[in-house]
């Protein structure tokens, strides 16, 4: 099983470039940052630093979206990096949350991210696209090879992964939805003509290691509220109790009152106090390193092949520390 490192992008970034530093030196093989223009400083420069400072971690996106960059920028920006670095980057995509909603804009549709991925991938390695209509090719590639993983939850954006996405990207760590989306990205590569064995999945939720839970809790609780934002727009469109959402994922928002995203994906974030400690427990990692070793086991077999650990709470580096000291030898022995 591989591991990676998920980030904001708060300044000073010399420091998520030091955790970066730490995490591959524990073990860790993918660097992955949140990418929301307004509340955090811009990522794919901090990508140059962090390449250029270590040897073999891979870096990227989770996640992006079609509409904050035109997708020949995008496109570009991923293989300057890997013809300077050697294609160590991966493109995490999605509808756009935070980054488009902040920006007063709704999230992208999954027809405009179907046709994005396409693109972004064609451009990025060398192959002409079109572009809002327009042939073009990027003619300085040579050798370029980048990934594209989808982030996604409801039915239509989980048969969209399977059908188009190099990987599955799924934030939350509960063992039930993990079976059930993996299940429904595999059915839909196969009924695409795909190998659903060749599509990439990724695990990513917060992971805590420590004796005290209730703590643990309370620094973890924000992800159960940056999940609801999706489940919200699941229930508004499929509606309570559907047969194409499980109700284990969309029960616990209904005492959900709205959310700030000045406090997104933070400690303490004042937007989640619906969230209750069962889905903390269950979405997220926590306890000590033989509970992690434990739940890590169970998802591998379910056919998690990363799992990136949310690292936003008061233990960064304690965290990155015990999963390189404990818990990576332990999946990996």
């Amino acid at each position: 099983m591989d591991f990676g490192l998920v980030l904001q992008t708060d300044p000073p970034a010399s420091q998520v470039i030091s955790l970066m530093k730490r995490a591959e030196r524990n073990g860790f093989r993918y660097g992955w940052t949140f990418d929301s223009a307004v509340l955090w400083q811009e990522p794919f420069v901090i990508y140059s630093q962090i390449l250029a400072n270590t040897q073999k971690l891979h870096v990227g996106p989770m996640v992006t979206n079609p509409g904050t960059r035109t997708w020949e920028v995008t496109a570009s920006t991923f293989a300057t990096l890997n013809d300077m670095y050697g294609n160590r980057t991966v493109c995490g995509i999605g509808r756009g949350d935070s980054a488009m909603r902040v920006a007063g804009r709704a999230p992208n549709t999954l027809a405009r991210l179907g046709e994005a991925m396409d693109v972004i991938r064609d451009l990025a390695e060398g192959r002409e696209a079109s572009v809002d209509g327009n042939p073009i090719r990027i003619p300085w590639i040579k050798d370029g090879k980048l990934p594209i993983w989808m982030a996604a939850y409801g039915p239509k954006a989980l048969a969209l992964a399977g059908q188009k996405a190099d990987g599955f990207i799924l934030q939350l760590a509960d063992l039930y939805l993990t079976e059930w989306m993996i299940k429904a990205v595999r059915q839909a590569a196969a009924e695409a003509g795909r190998d659903p064995s060749a599509i990439t999945i990724c695990v990513a939720a917060p992971a805590y290691v420590g004796e005290d839970l209730a703590h643990a809790r309370d620094q973890c609780r924000w992800f159960g509220g940056m999940v609801g934002n999706h489940v919200a727009d699941l229930v508004s469109r499929y509606g309570e109790h559907s047969s194409m959402v499980p109700d284990e994922l969309t029960e616990y928002v209904k005492a959900r009152q709205g959310y700030d995203y000045s406090h997104h994906g933070r400690a303490g974030n004042p937007s989640t106090d619906f969230v209750p400690d069962e889905i903390v427990d269950r979405f997220c990692l926590l306890g000590p390193a033989e509970a992690h070793i434990e739940k890590l086991r169970a998802l591998r077999d379910l056919g998690v092949d990363q799992f990136a650990v949310y690292d936003m709470h008061d233990a960064r580096e304690a965290t990155i520390d015990a999963y390189g000291s404990h818990i990576i030898p332990a999946l990996n022995a």
